[in-house]
């Protein structure tokens, strides 16, 4: 990729989606183990997607007037670390839902911000967004599936410990990314205001919030499912590993897809994939062949349909408009969408239990789906064929 910063860029998904690879299947799992409840687990895990509701917005409006992207996230990797210090005094509820807090609101601010850095540097060469990507894939892969067999023979007090050391590797690649100019023709500006009202901005943003709140059940309590039905830890980081795996896999085709298929037809494929998924992983858990094909799926419910959704998000937010459109696409779907997910599945899971709580999670993914074909403008998305 000449002209791009592939590496640089690439080192900053590897450790970022590294530590999401710690946290997601496995910080359920050391709350758990400090004797906290189902609810306040729900609770202390949907901080990581509370804090995108409103902070990436205002890292946003920071970056686009002072142009400052990368030094933002620089920052902002900095003091999560330090805050992250904190988990190791931190022994009741309120003294981690205070810390969690912290490093929520400014571990929230990356992304958005290194996505839109990521475009900015690919230019008219989105398709080639996935070759970057693809390396937080593998960095995912390779802690959950290392971290899954160390907790078979380890203690669950490593897990802060091994979450301390990827903060530590997204700080040093914070430093390695360049400030990516803004293209002269991108300096034409239309009012973010203009842009929300796009009926297919709010198709767009309306589905990715029902899907990311689908996606609660199965961030918070995916793992603890998967143990507490009998299967091993090691066996749980290689179903997490599988879905990711198959990911990558999509991340590399995505663009030939995309020169014959639309990214809103891809977009409401997925969502009415995510709805047969997350019925099979609630009810299916003890059937390994039909567990290991809903973890096939990850490759469209999270690969296809995060491809398809940053390309939308891409062709609305132009110019000074980009990292606010990324940072609002992320505080509407991961923050209110993914809060709704992880306080609905904490507050269901020891009530109503695994089947119905992923069940309640199919119906947002189903909702999702309807709701994109229904506010989207004229010409409708269609499944192939």
């Amino acid at each position: 990729m000449t002209g791009i910063p592939y590496w640089r860029l690439s080192g900053f998904y590897f450790f970022y989606f590294a530590f999401v690879g710690a946290m997601a299947p496995f910080w359920g799992l050391y709350l758990h183990s400090l004797e906290f409840n189902a609810f306040q687990i729900g609770v202390l895990m949907s901080l990581l997607q509370v804090m995108r509701i409103f902070a990436p917005n205002i890292w946003g409006h920071i970056a686009d007037h002072t142009g400052k992207r990368v030094a933002i996230v620089q920052l902002a990797a900095l003091v999560c670390l330090i805050a992250f210090v904190g988990v190791f005094f931190a022994k009741t509820f309120w003294w981690l839902f205070a810390v969690m807090a912290l490093i929520s609101f400014f571990w929230s601010a990356s992304l958005p911000l290194v996505e839109a850095t990521t475009l900015s540097h690919l230019g008219d060469r989105t398709d080639r967004y996935g070759r970057i990507r693809l390396w937080g894939s593998v960095g995912f892969i390779l802690v959950v599936v290392g971290l899954g067999a160390l907790l078979d023979h380890a203690s669950i007090s490593l897990v802060p410990w091994v979450v301390m050391g990827l903060l530590v590797g997204i700080v040093l690649t914070s430093r390695v990314i360049p400030e990516a100019e803004i293209a002269r023709h991108e300096q034409v500006h239309i009012p973010m205001r203009e842009v929300l009202r796009r009926p297919a901005v709010l198709a767009l943003f309306s589905a990715a919030l029902l899907m990311a709140a689908a996606h609660g059940p199965y961030y918070t309590f995916f793992t603890i499912h998967l143990v507490e039905t009998g299967y091993s830890k090691s066996l749980a980081g290689w179903l997490w590993a599988l879905g990711v795996v198959c990911e990558i896999g999509i991340f590399l085709v995505m663009p030939r897809v995309f020169r014959s298929i639309r990214p809103e037809t891809v977009l409401l494929a997925t969502l009415f994939t995510a709805a047969v998924r997350f019925l099979l992983i609630g009810w299916q858990a003890d059937n390994l062949p039909l567990l290991l094909f809903a973890q096939l799926l990850h490759a469209f419910t999270f690969g296809a349909y995060h491809a398809s959704a940053l390309a939308l998000v891409h062709r609305h937010f132009t110019g000074k408009n980009q990292a606010r459109g990324q940072a609002l696409y992320n505080s509407l779907a991961f923050g209110v969408g993914g809060t709704v997910g992880s306080l609905y599945s904490g507050a269901a899971w020891d009530v109503l239990g695994p089947g119905m709580t992923y069940s309640i999670a199919s119906a947002c993914a189903l909702l999702a789906a309807l709701t994109f074909v229904w506010l989207s403008p004229r010409e409708k998305p269609r499944l192939p064929g």
